[in-house]
């Protein structure tokens, strides 16, 4: 990525992490040891440096030497909205421009959305980048500011008044149809073509000139000289041979295709505004006001006010502006435009409450635990907009493309003119397919053929409970060969229920219970949870516990009633050598019925086995319809569990899965996935836990459970907005179609000027329907891309 630094120039940096005069020192020496720096001071009172230099230098060398030196350079990502663009050489041209702004590493432009995304060092201000698209010829503003009131004509006006304009100049194309022959005069036609070509077409003048002078080409560059060229032929025709009857004149070319190019970004307005909807529809969902009770007194407030643990009242009907936990009442809840489930979900005290959804027939009261940017809404909304702003892997190789789209067509256009001329010495005929070539070229649709795609495939999906995070998770996603699942808490339930207590020898049950409980009480583990429970409906006692301490992978340690006590997997038994005895039998047929099997052991000189607790988990009910669906798909299924192998060989059974490993520690999840890897596997990872993020992580794709840890979820590239395992196919099945409707984008876009560049320099195209084939190609692209917008899972209805 080109950041680099015109000389001479001065960069302020802010450092931070600088404590003393010594720090300075070493920051300083290490700036100065950046190739290109002449000079560097560092003030530690205003935690920045300021970097001299006499040649070019790149910014990201600034900030990592910073780094390397132990120290922090804060960076942030501004939004803006872009003006003007208008294909793919566009959004070369900007992101160049704001690369080179200094301070600026990474500059993302979407011709779909038509914004830019830009990471800088903390120091860098929204004018500059504004400034530096200005003086490359197009319009910005803050994304987030207003765009400008637009007063006066409808958008459709010169559309309408230039084909008005245009019909009779074609008109007798028409009318020859039908036998009828006839033809407006030369100065009439004159008349007509020039309000067209200097009135409506200026737009194209405008910004091919901004072009020429940021010394680049695009699409208007190309419309301009094409038209022009029709223009000024047919004026020199009429002009020249006005005395000796009328000539054969092209100002219908130069006005019809400027009509039909009008008429196509038109319509490739309208329906890029439709790839948008997902995003306004969940801007809509945010609540303006809140009402909230203080002090016993209900009031409206905007929520711009409301604040964590505010109690907020919604009322039958009513969205829930925050989220929160139910304290008051018992309702059902509508969060289909968020998760995607299509059923209410019922909501009692102590459940959790989604801002955005709508309540039903009850009174709720909920206590706010996010506001704001932190909601579970907001993070939606920010994740799709960003795989919406994010550009696929496939789009570096069309950028590479629209480089130097423009300049090659201009010098086919110019051999055109060349070989007709030296073959027929007629310089008309040379000229008009010279025009041919400038329209048929389509830089538009080849910049717009990947960013719609990928805007309606995530809003589609987002509708459906399934947020695609990065354009990159989405590009890969369609060619996963392998999926690996977590077993907890993704293919089961995740809340097992204690099924047996089987005491040592002299050992009592309720003993037994007792001290488990006492050990477990300050974990969240669902197995800590399924004995308390127990304990709680026996009616026991829990004794206090100290120095308690997870033992990774194995289990869990505590001092309770003063005895050392350890609970955890057949693994740590072996480890302390303890001998299970008489229990070895019941264990081993407790584990070949699918239960897991934890052991309490208390430690000392000779540790002594106090008994064993066992453990059943549901499958959830959709999981063998996703398993089955995946193979449909052509997808191997693998689990990875950390159970006895007993206990995972009864889930495999019963879903169908392809492959399982059992006992495995979360440290190696990520190395078994590594190992698919290496074996040519495209793996996706299927979790929903902290020691699940790993595994994530070393998968191509990592598909995350919402209903499970935040870590999960920011490590993971899909996040499944319910924990439904059948959300896996149906996440890789709208990849696979929304890849495709990238190929076939670009395959069409491709396909526009490889066949009708060729043609209209063979002369095989009047610039008419070369200007028609060049307005359409970018709307064909685009509505095919809304085609996805029918796609539906491969269930709409939820199982309860």
């Amino acid at each position: 990525m080109d950041t680099t630094i015109a000389r001479p120039f001065d960069l302020t940096v802010p450092v931070e992490g600088m404590t003393c005069a010594s720090c300075v020192l070493r920051v300083e020496k290490a700036l100065r040891a950046v190739p290109g720096v002449s000079d560097a001071s560092v003030n530690l009172a205003t935690e920045e440096a300021t970097v001299r230099g006499a040649g070019a230098i790149d910014a990201q060398s600034v900030a990592a030497a910073i780094r390397k030196a132990g120290y922090a350079v804060p960076t942030r990502t501004l939004e803006l909205q872009i003006e003007g663009m208008t294909c793919a050489s566009c959004v070369s041209r900007v992101e160049k421009a704001l690369n080179k702004v200094p301070g600026v590493s990474q500059a993302a432009v979407n011709l779909a959305t038509e914004k830019a995304s830009v990471t800088a060092l903390a120091g860098v201000e929204l004018a500059d980048l504004i400034a530096a698209v200005e003086k490359a010829g197009y319009g910005a503003r803050a994304a987030q500011a207003p765009a400008p009131v637009a007063h006066g004509w409808p958008a459709w006006w010169p559309v309408l008044a230039s084909a008005a304009l245009t019909l009779p100049l074609v008109a007798p194309m028409l009318l020859q149809l039908f036998g009828i022959d006839w033809m407006p005069g030369g100065w009439l036609q004159l008349a007509l073509a020039t309000p067209v070509q200097f009135v409506f077409g200026a737009r194209f003048y405008v910004a091919g000139w901004k072009a020429v002078k940021a010394g680049t080409g695009n699409m208007d560059l190309l419309i301009a000289l094409g038209t022009s060229a029709a223009y000024g032929l047919s004026l020199y025709l009429l002009v020249e041979h006005a005395e000796h009857g009328m000539p054969h004149l092209y100002f219908e070319a130069s006005a019809a295709v400027i009509t039909l190019v009008l008429l196509g970004k038109w319509l490739e307005h309208r329906a890029k505004r439709q790839t948008a909807d997902a995003i306004r529809s969940l801007n809509a969902l945010r609540p303006a006001t809140a009402r909230v009770r203080r002090d016993g007194v209900e009031t409206e407030l905007p929520i711009e006010q409301v604040r964590v643990d505010d109690l907020v009242v919604v009322r039958p009907g009513e969205r829930i502006a925050v989220d929160g936990q139910v304290v008051e009442g018992a309702s059902h809840v509508d969060e289909s435009l968020i998760t995607g489930e299509s059923l209410p979900v019922a909501k009692h005290e102590g459940d959790l409450a989604t801002g955005g959804s709508i309540n039903a027939e009850g009174l709720l009261v909920v206590r706010t635990t996010a506001i704001g940017a932190e909601t579970l809404l907001s993070r939606v909304i920010r994740m799709v907009e960003s795989a919406q702003a994010a550009k696929a892997p496939i789009q570096r190789v069309v950028d590479r493309v629209s480089a130097v789209f423009v300049p090659v067509v201009l010098g086919i256009a110019a051999l055109t003119f060349a070989a007709w001329f030296g073959i027929s010495g007629d310089w008309e005929r040379s000229l008009v397919n010279a025009v041919a070539v400038l329209v048929i070229a389509c830089p538009c649709a080849l910049g717009l053929a990947t960013p719609t795609a990928i805007m309606v495939g995530t809003g589609v999906a987002a509708r459906r409970g399934i947020l695609i995070k990065d354009a990159e998770a989405l590009e890969v996603a369609h060619a996963v060969t392998t999926v690996v699942f977590d077993k907890t808490g993704t293919l089961t339930e995740g809340k097992p229920s204690l099924v047996a207590a089987e005491p040592a020898e002299g050992v009592a049950r309720d003993e037994l219970l007792r001290l488990a409980a006492g050990l477990q009480q300050t974990s969240e583990h669902p197995l800590a949870r399924a004995v308390m429970a127990s304990v709680q409906q026996a009616g026991l006692a829990v004794p206090a516990a100290r120095d308690a301490r997870a033992l990774p992978g194995r289990g869990l340690e505590a001092v309770v009633d003063d005895r050392l006590l350890v609970l955890g997997s057949k693994r740590l038994l072996a480890e302390l050598a303890v001998d299970a005895g008489a229990l070895a039998a019941r264990a081993q047929a407790l584990e070949a019925e699918g239960r897991t099997v934890s052991w309490l052991i208390e430690r000392g000189a000779a540790p002594r086995l106090v008994g064993l607790l066992a453990f059943g988990d549901t499958v959830k009910p959709l999981a063998r319809e996703a398993v089955a669906r995946l193979r449909e798909l052509g997808i191997r299924t693998v689990m990875l569990t950390g159970d006895n192998h007993g206990a995972a060989a009864a889930v495999a059974r019963e879903l169908g899965l392809d492959d399982f490993r059992a006992e495995v520690l979360p440290a190696d999840k990520a190395a078994e996935v590594s190992s698919l890897r290496q074996r040519g596997e495209i793996v996706a990872m299927v979790g929903d836990g902290i020691n699940d993020a790993p595994a994530l992580a070393a998968a191509q794709v990592g598909i995350a459970m919402s209903t499970g840890t935040d870590v999960a979820m920011e490590t993971a590239g899909i996040t499944l907005m319910r924990g439904e395992p059948r959300l896996v196919p149906d996440a890789l099945d709208v990849s696979r179609r929304t890849y495709g409707k990238i190929k076939q984008g670009l395959f069409w876009a491709f396909a526009y000027n490889v066949l009708g560049i060729p043609l209209a320099a063979m002369g095989l195209l009047n610039p008419v329907i070369a200007g028609a084939a060049m307005a359409f190609s970018s709307f064909s692209v685009v509505t095919n891309a809304l085609l996805l917008r029918r796609w539906r899972p491969s269930s709409t209805e939820t199982t309860r």
